[in-house]
């Protein structure tokens, strides 16, 4: 049974349509994020849940109860959010209580939650002090435990890290991640980072213009887009386009044609989702890191142009033959020539193809 249920939601601002009928379902202590390019939604869906925004038609259900017409105080909800939003004369104590106090919690019970929820941040010996003396991931964990100390049914996350630098970020997604463990709560994150999306979610909600893209693990996403908007958006560097045709079509083949390929072809040996027609436009997508340099079967014979050493890894671009620059994502210190010719083989063989609509095939 589905603990949080988007049932046709929309949202209009005057005549026009912001969020375009999402239907969606989340399990109880699942994990989803919200994730896409800014403008698309997902922080205005996510306030929509809060009950934040109003919501222009469909429902929204938090633990089998409609809440589309509940105020957002009696939809047992906490919400993070980009900004601390800290009384900055307050301690963290007082910070964490407040909302407790206001609905005139007893003190014992105030103070038995702000040491729990402290206890889970580990901020227990920060809890004198005022904001101005945390860091910018303590005062997270202050806004985190303000949310924790309601005992809500549902958290939600509105880009909590984005003001963090990313050594904090990095930190505080562990942190997160641990919390989500220890208490089994649903939680609802919204992020344009896709390192974040990756790493936290037991579900992604991949978001464009108001629309659901696609529903799905992180693996799902990644190893099977649905759509090339999916596919350049799950993956970091993200994934190479080559605009082709196709050549020829066999029971369990399809040839590509395009002169970045070695030969001026390239044999897919597969058999494609639905029927395809000889000389039809074919977007081919390969992964950077499925691109390996050297290969005795190259694909492609490409042109270095420049290169980033990472450490463990070197991020190589090269040109093609009229096609965009190529990502290729190679394992240890490459030194690599401006002008040399890389010839590029698949370390695994997959290749990914969408129609002229951006439809997986």
């Amino acid at each position: 049974m589905s603990f949080l249920k988007l049932d046709k939601v929309v949202k209009r601002y005057g005549s026009i349509p912001v969020i375009h009928g999402v239907s969606l379902e989340a399990k109880k202590g699942e994990f989803v994020v919200f994730v896409g390019p800014s403008g698309c939604g997902k922080s205005t869906l996510l306030r929509m849940i809060a009950g934040l925004e109003e919501i222009s038609a469909g429902d929204v259900s938090i633990d089998g109860r409609v809440v589309t017409s509940v105020a957002p105080a009696d939809r047992e909800v906490s919400m993070v959010f980009q900004s601390y939003a800290l009384y900055p004369h307050m301690s963290v104590f007082d910070n964490i209580a407040f909302g407790l106090k206001m609905a005139k919690m007893p003190a014992d019970q105030i103070i038995g939650r702000v040491d729990e929820a402290a206890s889970i941040l580990q901020i227990g010996p920060l809890l004198s002090r005022k904001p101005r003396q945390l860091s910018g991931g303590q005062r997270q964990r202050v806004a985190i435990g303000r949310a924790i100390v309601r005992h809500p049914k549902l958290f939600l996350f509105d880009e909590p890290l984005s003001n963090l630098d990313a050594e904090l970020r990095a930190q505080m997604r562990v942190e997160i991640a641990r919390l989500h463990r220890n208490l089994g709560v649903t939680m609802v994150y919204v992020t344009h980072d896709q390192v974040e999306a990756m790493t936290l979610a037991d579900r992604i909600v991949v978001l464009r213009a108001g629309q659901i893209e696609q529903v799905g693990s992180p693996s799902t996403l990644y190893d099977e887009p649905a759509n090339r908007f999916v596919a350049g958006f799950i993956g970091s560097p993200k994934m190479n386009f080559i605009e082709a045709r196709i050549g020829a079509v066999a029971d369990n083949a399809i040839t590509l044609s395009h002169p970045a390929f070695v030969g001026g072809t390239l044999t897919v040996e597969r058999a494609p989702l639905r029927p395809v027609s000889p000389g039809a436009p074919v977007t081919v997508g390969l992964r950077p890191d499925n691109l390996t340099i050297g290969s005795p079967n190259p694909i492609l014979n490409l042109t270095a142009d420049f290169s980033e050493n990472l450490g463990g890894h070197t991020q190589i671009y090269a040109t093609a033959t009229d096609a965009p620059q190529i990502a290729i994502l190679a394992n240890g210190r490459r030194a690599i020539v401006r002008g040399a010719t890389l010839p590029v083989g698949l370390a695994s063989g997959r290749v990914y193809l969408f129609d002229a609509d951006g439809i997986a095939m």
